[in-house]
């Protein structure tokens, strides 16, 4: 059902993002459940389908990391679906006045959120991020156009289907949902700037760049994930060895996961033998800068370690003497993603926090936090590390922006220009906009 031209396909989901950003909550919230029943009826086949995608990987040499993200069984599917509950039990992002002034007397300004329109998602070779992916912007009335990692063809084509037939059968409007299959088919969507009012790119630096290159269309860039942790030298040693693990090695093929170790000198000795200690039974092969193979056996990091996601269990360490020395090495190498400090100085704690220039900003915690599911927010569609309206984890809220409705009585603006101009009151209202009014 996909062979179809993406113009076709991008002007269909158009088309279907307009009746979807009138759709209420109920019948969302239905159509959401239809995908889950969908997904659980069919998970033989789906699983099939990703045994397809995982034996071809095996056979090109996907790196175990990879593999890791790439299998899609029925643990996997009972995520998703435990994903899909909370989504249907959130509030509907769609419709919430944010602000209500009184211009005149019987003249009335609401700034109501309202869906973004069409959004293009380009994924990693993860198929839970399609399901997570399309049922948020199904959540949040907003059309959806879908390219996943070449590795999980087979498995992204099924899942596709499923939502798409699950959701019209449920009242959504057709072509609500697309599915990009070859490097062509993003290419022709980046020019589709007539239909398409956002592009998120979810990958290196250097591939969202090439994004943003190569069209007008808006880009909300989910770059790399150059993660630190900084172990002060007021913190508690037990709980930083496991904060430091859990950071590396819970997960280590994501982009949350901690890459580079900055661990201040007073505290150095003591620590670093216990972490090597803890990485060793994790299988975590160790970089250290010329300080840290001083106190532990470790390969030497260079300057490339300190800017590369490695998305594996490679850990650089780097030994700073101060805390503005922490900050500075992650504000220069750092990707604005996540980035961590163990301390138990609340002053240290609370400078670090204000002056790290990320995302998201951690005190005594794992970066891992960093998730849009674990923050309350229905799963994620991306992470954004640029500095637009949303930022961090997005979820339901950053998929939603705003319109403003003015609701008068036959009011024009001569009556309030000129030498006997009428005053604006410019009252602030406790009211909320409905539909209804």
């Amino acid at each position: 059902m996909w062979n179809m031209d993406i113009c076709d396909i991008a002007a269909g989901a158009k088309k279907a993002s307009i009746e979807l950003a009138a759709m209420d909550s109920q019948r969302k919230n239905a159509a959401l459940e239809a995908i889950r029943s969908s997904l659980k009826s069919h998970q033989d086949k789906i699983i099939a389908a990703n045994i397809e995608d995982m034996a071809a990987a095996q056979m090109a040499g996907l790196s175990t990391p990879l593999l890791k993200r790439l299998k899609f069984d029925a643990a996997k599917i009972d995520e998703v679906c435990k994903g899909l509950d909370s989504l249907i039990k959130l509030n509907d992002p769609v419709g919430k006045t944010l602000s209500a002034t009184e211009l005149d007397n019987g003249l009335e300004l609401y700034q109501v959120s309202c869906p973004i329109g069409v959004i293009g998602v380009i994924f990693e070779s993860r198929p839970d991020a399609l399901v997570q992916i399309s049922s948020l912007c199904l959540k949040s009335g907003n059309a959806v156009l879908l390219k996943g990692g070449s590795e999980a063809a087979h498995t992204n084509k099924i899942l596709a289907d499923l939502i798409s037939n699950a959701t019209l059968q449920a009242g959504m409007p057709a072509g609500w949902l697309g599915l990009l299959e070859t490097r062509d088919d993003v290419t022709a969507m980046l020019k589709l700037d007539d239909y398409i009012n956002l592009i998120i790119p979810r990958g290196s630096n250097a591939f969202v760049r090439h994004i943003m290159d190569n069209t007008r269309i808006p880009v909300m860039g989910h770059a790399d994930g150059i993660c630190h942790v900084y172990i002060d030298k007021a913190a508690n040693i037990d709980m930083a060895v496991k904060i430091t693990v859990d950071s590396k090695c819970q997960y280590a093929a994501v982009c949350n996961a901690a890459e580079t170790l900055l661990v201040h000198q007073d505290i150095a000795a003591a620590f670093l033998p216990l972490l090597k200690a803890a990485m060793d039974e994790k299988k975590t092969e160790l970089r250290g800068c010329e300080q840290t193979r001083k106190i532990i056996d470790c390969k030497p990091a260079t300057e490339e370690d300190w800017k590369t996601e490695y998305l594996d269990y490679i850990l650089s360490i780097r030994v700073v003497s101060s805390l503005s020395e922490a900050i500075d090495h992650i504000n220069h190498y750092g990707s604005g993603h996540t980035d961590a400090i163990v301390t138990e100085d609340k002053q240290a704690a609370s400078c670090f926090l204000r002056r790290v220039d990320s995302a998201d900003v951690f005190w005594n915690a794992s970066t891992r936090f960093a998730d849009g599911f674990r923050y309350g927010l229905g799963a994620e569609v991306g992470i954004s590390t640029h500095k637009l309206h949303a930022r961090g984890p997005v979820g339901l809220e950053g998929l939603v922006i705003y319109k403003w409705l003015l609701a008068g009585k036959g009011h024009i603006v001569e009556n309030y220009s000129g030498p006997a101009a009428k005053a604006y009151t410019h009252k602030k209202l406790d009211t909320h906009w409905t539909f209804q009014q």
